[in-house]
């Protein structure tokens, strides 16, 4: 009995053991096992002091920047803003003249470089009105420069100098650039030259109306990348090193970087540039009609069934819109099978082309959608090419509206809209200004100044407004 006894208290004892190990087991070891977790999750938490991509890979901007930097250049500007004085004296014995006081003054800016043999891109806004252009290459090379041709609607313009094998940025495509892309600004702010800063979309499609011409088309590419004065006409680039814009405005209370930077989109821009080129002129393709943002508010008063697309709220006489068979009231889907929702983009999409070209237009009309397949026009109304040869003393006019005729108390004339080499760049008009009198002849049309010009094309007076309100006189002798 005793041995029994013995025996299955140690039988009792073997298993209080295996049980209590198997306690502790359930315990322990699932508090280690959570700690190992613990220590996995932490393994995943990354600081934030470099970018990074889907990989894990630290994005490296040095192969873009380098190729970037050595293709952007310092455009400096020289311009004689001239002051025209009266004499009363002198006009009661010589007539009606004005003396001129021009004073320099100094303009700068960046550009970039688009082939190899010297042509540069650079915004309107840096050269326009300037009589001296002078560029500077980061190697610090200087060359004086010739304004191939200029472009206010786009704020773009074609510089030339006179090299060769120059290093220069190829096209990337601006369509392609998402949300959130990181991209890097080259330019020369404050005249720091070679300056490179980096950012990332953060909107496109921005229509901000800062360019005063009539036929503007913003549609910029919104950045963080931080832009300063001189950068204007420097390049926007991709990480691959490719331009997908180039730098133009900011919006800032204080003339300083405040955390957002416009450039004009590299499809807008490669059009123009080759137009420049070519014909020394764009070729504004336009499709005859009044847009507007489709808003609730639109919506409403419309009676329409939901926001999209761009609403369509005149229509230009004998335009392209009109003579394909849209209507006002029509909204405007897509154009060539992309989609619009704004008017910028509408407009990039229409500036993509040359007047000749057909597009395919999807409109909806009372809920239903229609097909069009519209010839696109230029400016005067057909399908030719405009080239700058056509200009006329060597500018552009536009004529005035009502508004513009009471304020100045005139009964008439044409304003100066752009201003090449020519007669009126060397008498010191500049756009803004107003013509009313040729060759001593009244003008209230463009087509005034032909007819009044002649055959010939002589000129030997001119009258007219300045942008503040003095009146201007000029006569020649032969």
């Amino acid at each position: 009995m005793n041995g029994k006894k013995i025996f299955g208290t140690i039988l009792i004892a073997i298993v209080g053991g295996m049980i209590a190990l198997f306690a502790y087991s359930l315990l322990f070891e699932k508090s280690e096992i959570k700690s190992d977790s613990g220590s996995t999750n932490q393994e995943l938490v990354k600081f934030t002091n470099l970018p990074a991509d889907f990989e894990g890979e630290n994005l490296d901007f040095t192969y873009a920047a380098e190729r970037t930097v050595h293709a952007v250049v310092h455009v400096k500007t020289v311009t004689e803003q001239t002051r025209h004085v009266r004499n009363p004296l002198y006009e009661f014995f010589y007539g009606d003249q004005y003396y001129r006081n021009p004073q320099p003054m100094l303009g700068f800016g960046s550009g970039v470089i688009t082939s190899s043999d010297g042509y540069i891109i650079t915004n309107n806004h840096v050269v326009e009105n300037s009589d001296e252009v002078e560029v500077v290459l980061n190697d610090k090379r200087t060359f004086k420069a010739t304004v191939v041709g200029s472009d206010p609607s786009t704020d773009l313009a074609l510089l030339k100098i006179k090299a060769k094998d120059l290093i220069f940025v190829p096209y990337g495509n601006s369509d392609e650039l998402r949300l959130g892309d990181w991209v890097l600004a080259v330019g020369n702010p404050f005249n720091l030259t070679s300056t490179v800063t980096a950012g990332i979309v953060s909107a496109k499609g921005r229509n901000l109306g800062i360019l005063s011409d009539q036929f503007r088309i913003e549609s910029f590419i919104q950045t963080d990348a931080a832009l300063n004065r001189g950068n204007s006409g420097g390049a926007l680039v991709n990480t691959k090193g490719e331009l997908v814009g180039i730098n133009a405005a900011i919006i800032s209370p204080n003339g300083g970087y405040a955390g957002n930077s416009f450039a004009i989109p590299v499809t807008i821009v490669k059009k123009v540039i080759e137009d420049l080129k070519e014909f020394g002129e764009v070729q504004r393709a336009i499709l005859g009609i009044t847009i507007q943002d489709v808003t609730d508010e639109l919506v409403k008063e419309k009676k329409l069934d939901k926001i999209e697309g761009v609403y369509i709220n005149g229509l230009r006489e004998n335009g392209a819109a009109i003579e394909a068979g849209i209507e006002v009231g029509d909204i405007v889907i897509s154009i060539n099978a992309l989609k619009v929702n704004s008017t910028a983009e509408l407009q990039e999409k229409i500036a993509k082309f040359r007047p000749k070209e057909k597009v395919k237009i999807i409109i909806k009309r009372k809920g239903k959608t229609k097909q069009f397949d519209v010839v696109l026009r230029n400016m005067q109304g057909n399908t030719g090419i405009i080239r700058s040869t056509d200009l006329v003393l060597g500018a552009k006019f536009e004529e005035l509206d009502k508004d513009v005729i009471d304020r100045y108390r005139i009964s008439g004339g044409v304003k100066i809209v752009d201003v090449g080499d020519g007669p009126l760049k060397e008498l010191g008009l500049r756009k803004g200004y107003i013509i009313t009198s040729i060759n001593d002849k009244k003008v209230d049309k463009v087509d005034d100044i032909k007819s009044n010009l002649g055959g010939g094309r002589a000129l030997y007076s001119i009258e007219g407004v300045q942008p503040n309100g003095t009146f201007f006189s000029y006569k020649f002798t032969n």
